[in-house]
């Protein structure tokens, strides 16, 4: 808690000195803080016109998108450990493998290199850790730089943060157990066992991770199904849902970040309404929930 509040602050302090309402500063910095998106402007960050603010809230964005036992090891001068994460890196690695390609993709639309490589950064930023800011329309962004972003929806930001998706953690221990079924397979009388910062992974969370992530993808088709009684175009359906489910915001299409959810009936907003708790919760307690075993007496 300390450790969030004094984040907290410290963006605040930096967004007022950028020339930010007090009052703008406090809701930006605890939406910030909490992933939740949420702005006193229609038009989020971009009614500012503020490189320094767009410049705060990315990196703030990022820092609360990291594990906080990485502030906690850092505090407690065991950087070496600290630095030892193989999430960390690997959410280092995509955040800026993403800024890179977007910025080359979308270096067309702006006059400059560092505008284009601004809004990337922000964009990503605000994506992988599901805070769901926005500095710029990215739906009007190229098909490429779209896709990468829906990607990142998915991906979502470490373990241990203040973020949703699905955790790099994950995805970084599905691609590690992909990488040993090939070897498996090249080498069946081998022993392959998948690590993660230097230690042997269990076979039982491995198959934890691969049940978590198949429940996530069959939730996400079955209220792709419920929203798509509308009759929207696949790009609005499909996107709103992974953008609920992963507590993103803002999808593409109509659900844009200039866009909105109130075209959708009642019945798809319930829909996304449970994929938003489902996500929240990290699927398996509502899983649970609905099990009937669940409230039989023992």
């Amino acid at each position: 808690y300390g450790i969030y509040c004094a984040m907290t602050l410290a963006e605040v302090a930096l967004l007022k000195l950028a020339g930010m309402p007090l009052y703008d500063s406090f809701i930006h910095a605890f939406s910030t803080a909490g992933t939740g998106g949420f702005s006193t402007r229609n038009l989020s960050v971009a009614a500012y016109q503020s490189p320094s603010i767009e410049i705060i809230i990315t990196i703030f964005m990022l820092l609360f998108s990291i594990n906080f036992a990485f502030y906690f090891f850092l505090l407690s001068r065991k950087v070496k450990h600290a630095f030892q994460s193989d999430e960390l890196r690997f959410f280092l690695i995509v955040v800026f493998a993403s800024i890179a390609l977007i910025a080359v993709n979308i270096l067309p639309l702006y006059a400059t290199g560092e505008e284009s490589v601004r809004h990337a950064a922000f964009q990503v930023a605000s994506i992988i850790s599901t805070t769901g800011f926005s500095s710029v329309d990215f739906n009007l962004w190229p098909e490429f730089s779209r896709v990468l972003l829906v990607i990142l929806m998915f991906c979502g930001a470490c373990a241990g943060s203040t973020g949703g998706g699905v955790k790099c953690s994950r995805v970084l221990l599905l691609l590690k157990n992909v990488r040993r079924e090939i070897r498996q397979i090249i080498h069946p009388r081998s022993v392959n066992v998948v690590k993660l910062d230097g230690r042997v992974v269990e076979e039982k969370v491995l198959h934890t991770v691969t049940i978590f992530l198949g429940a996530y993808m069959l939730i996400i088709f079955a209220a792709c199904l419920v929203v798509a009684l509308d009759n929207f175009s696949f790009g609005t359906t499909f996107t709103a849902v992974v953008a609920c489910i992963s507590n993103i915001g803002p999808g593409l299409e109509a659900v844009g970040p200039m866009g909105n959810f109130a075209l959708f009936s009642p019945l798809s907003k319930l829909a996304l309404t449970a994929c938003m708790v489902i996500g929240r919760l990290e699927v398996f307690p509502i899983l649970i929930l609905c099990s009937t075993a669940a409230w039989r007496r023992v």
